[in-house]
C-alpha cells in the first residue's frame, strides 16, 4: 500500500465468510431447492430485486404480527395508499416491507429499536433522502416517497436492479465488472460537493481511535502512530462519502448502479468509502491493487488518510465479528440437512473471516508504521 514492500495484499489462504444475510430490500427466503447457510443458496446473488413479482401474503399472525401491524400502521400515517405484500426483511432493528403506492412499487423501512442510537441513525438517513429530493447526488438513488423522522418510518420507491453482493464480506470474487461498476459509483460520489449544511462529519476519529485503543482493540503503538498521521491530516480538507460502501449496498441494472442505506452518509477523510470496500473485497485481490493505487493518486496525505481509515474500518469490522463468533459459539448446533452435503458451520466461516481479518489488519498495520517513518 505504501510502497512494494509494505503495499497491503490480499493473503495468499482462502477464506470463506459466512453469508451475513440477504441484502436490503431482498426477499430472504431462499429459492426452491436451496437450504438457507448452506451452499446451494449462493446462487441467490444473481436475482434481482426489480425482476421479483410483487406476490405473496403478508402474515399478521403469530407472535411477531402484532409488530408488523404496528410497522404497517406507522406507514399508512404517512403513506395511506401504501398496500404492504411482504416482509423482505426483519431483523432486531429495522423491517422492510414490499408493497405499491398506486401504480409504483415501494419500500417501506421501519425502525423496530427506538434507542437513541438507532433513532438519531434512521433520522439521519432520512435527512439524508430529504437533502436528495433538491440537490442529486451523481448516482442513482431510490426517490423519497414519505418519511417520519418522528415515529422512524421510510418509504422509498422499489428500484429494479440487483444487488452487487449479498454478503457483507462475499466467500468469492465478485464479477469484476461490477467490482468496478460499485467503485466507479462510489467514485463518483467521493467527489461531489453538496452545498455546506447539508451534512455533517459522522466519524469522530481522535474519539474512534482512542475507544478502540481503551477496548484493547489498538496497541500502545497503533495509538501513536495513528495519532500521528491524525496530527498530520489536521487540515485536509474533508470528502463526502456514502458511510457504509459494502457491496449489497450497491444494485446493479442496465440504468447504472444505485447505492442504498445512506444513514452513514457525510464528510470523512478522503478514502473513507475506499477503505470500506477494500476491507470486504478480501477475496479479489486484484481489485484491492487497483483501490489501494486510487486511494494513494493524490500524493503523502491522501495515503496517510486512507490508511487511518483503513486501520479504524478492520478494527470495526474485527470487533463485529469477534462479538458474532461469541455469540455463535453460546448457541447449538444446528441440526443436519438429511441429503444435503455436509460443510464448515456458520461458527467455522465466521472463525475464519476473523483471521483474515486480523492478518488485513496486520498489513494495515506495518504501511502505517511505513508512512510514519516518512512524516
Amino acid at each position: 500500500m505504501y510502497a512494494a514492500s509494505s503495499a497491503v495484499t490480499a493473503p495468499t489462504r482462502t477464506y470463506r465468510p459466512h453469508p451475513a444475510g440477504s441484502g436490503p430490500y431482498l426477499d430472504p427466503s431462499p429459492p426452491a431447492g436451496a437450504v438457507a447457510g448452506l451452499p446451494g443458496g449462493r446462487n441467490r446473488r444473481a436475482q434481482g430485486l426489480g425482476t421479483q413479482p410483487l406476490s405473496g401474503r403478508l402474515d399478521l399472525s403469530g407472535p411477531q404480527g402484532a409488530q408488523l401491524r404496528a410497522a404497517v400502521a406507522s406507514v399508512h400515517r404517512i403513506c395511506p395508499e401504501f398496500n404492504p405484500v411482504q416482509v423482505l426483511r426483519r431483523g432486531g432493528k429495522t423491517v422492510l416491507l414490499l408493497g405499491t403506492t398506486g401504480r409504483m412499487s415501494a419500500v417501506a423501512k421501519c425502525l423496530l429499536d427506538h434507542s437513541p442510537a438507532w433513532a438519531e441513525s434512521f433520522r439521519q438517513e432520512i435527512s439524508a433522502y430529504r437533502a436528495f429530493v433538491r440537490h442529486r447526488p451523481p448516482v442513482r438513488v431510490p426517490r423519497l416517497v414519505a418519511a417520519d423522522p418522528d415515529n422512524c418510518t421510510l418509504v422509498l420507491e422499489r428500484m429494479p436492479g440487483r444487488v452487487a453482493a449479498l454478503a457483507r464480506h462475499p466467500a468469492e470474487a465478485p464479477p469484476r465488472a461490477d467490482v468496478r461498476a460499485a467503485l466507479g459509483a462510489i467514485c463518483r460520489v467521493n467527489a461531489w460537493r453538496p452545498p455546506a449544511g447539508l451534512f455533517d462529519a459522522p466519524l469522530d476519529y481522535a474519539g474512534r481511535i482512542g475507544r478502540y485503543h481503551d477496548l484493547g482493540l489498538l496497541t500502545d503503538r497503533d495509538l501513536g502512530d495513528l495519532q500521528k498521521l491524525l496530527h498530520g491530516l489536521a487540515h485536509t480538507q474533508g470528502q463526502f462519502c456514502h458511510g457504509d460502501a459494502l457491496l449489497n449496498n450497491v444494485l446493479l441494472s442496465p440504468a447504472g448502479p444505485a447505492l442504498l442505506d445512506w444513514d452513514s452518509a457525510g464528510w470523512y477523510l478522503p478514502g473513507y468509502d475506499l477503505a470500506t470496500l477494500w476491507t470486504v473485497l478480501g477475496e479479489a485481490p486484484a481489485a484491492r491493487r487497483h483501490i489501494s493505487q486510487l486511494a494513494q493518486a493524490a500524493g503523502t496525505t491522501a495515503r496517510d488518510a486512507f490508511l487511518v481509515n483503513l486501520m479504524l474500518v478492520l478494527t470495526r469490522e474485527i470487533r463485529r465479528y469477534e462479538t458474532a463468533v461469541q455469540r455463535t459459539m453460546r448457541e447449538p448446533a444446528p441440526a443436519a440437512v438429511p441429503g444435503q452435503p455436509g460443510g464448515p458451520t456458520a461458527g467455522e466461516e465466521q472463525r475464519l473471516l476473523l483471521r483474515r481479518l486480523h492478518d488485513d489488519a496486520q498489513m494495515a498495520r506495518r504501511a502505517v508504521r511505513a508512512a510514519v517513518g516518512t512524516r
